[in-house]
């Protein structure tokens, strides 16, 4: 995995509050939702990102008298099929008659970078 100078498209910084890797142009952490950056007012408006994808998915306990344990994984493949990423996100078990909800999105908006034109992939 390549990691793209400050300043490009795909660059990375980590988060004053969460310490998590975050999107240098963001101004919100994705993360723990503080603010991390303040955008000039006086600049010209960026298009609206947008989410392409949103899934939310729950689930219960299947048998009433068994504990279920559960780990929760998310992999980023590029359009090869390669994986680019994996992350553990929680693990954790279910008692009888316990429920989980999980929500998955991803959410896109325009590089305020300056970056090459080039078609190039950054994660």
């Amino acid at each position: 995995m390549s990691t793209p100078r400050p300043g490009t498209p795909g660059a990375l910084r980590e988060c004053p509050h969460c310490k998590e890797s975050i999107l240098e142009s963001a101004t919100v952490c994705p993360a723990c939702r503080h603010h991390v950056r303040y955008d000039d007012k006086t600049a010209a408006p960026m298009p609206e990102g947008h989410t392409p994808l949103h899934i939310e998915g729950s689930f219960r306990n299947p048998v009433s008298d068994l504990d279920w344990e559960y780990s929760l994984v998310v992999t980023i493949k590029n359009e090869q099929g390669k994986e680019i990423a994996r992350k553990l996100i929680g693990v954790g078990a279910l008692n009888p008659n316990e429920q989980r909800t999980f929500s998955l999105s991803v959410e896109m908006a325009p590089s305020t970078a300056k970056g090459s034109g080039k078609n190039r992939t950054r994660h």
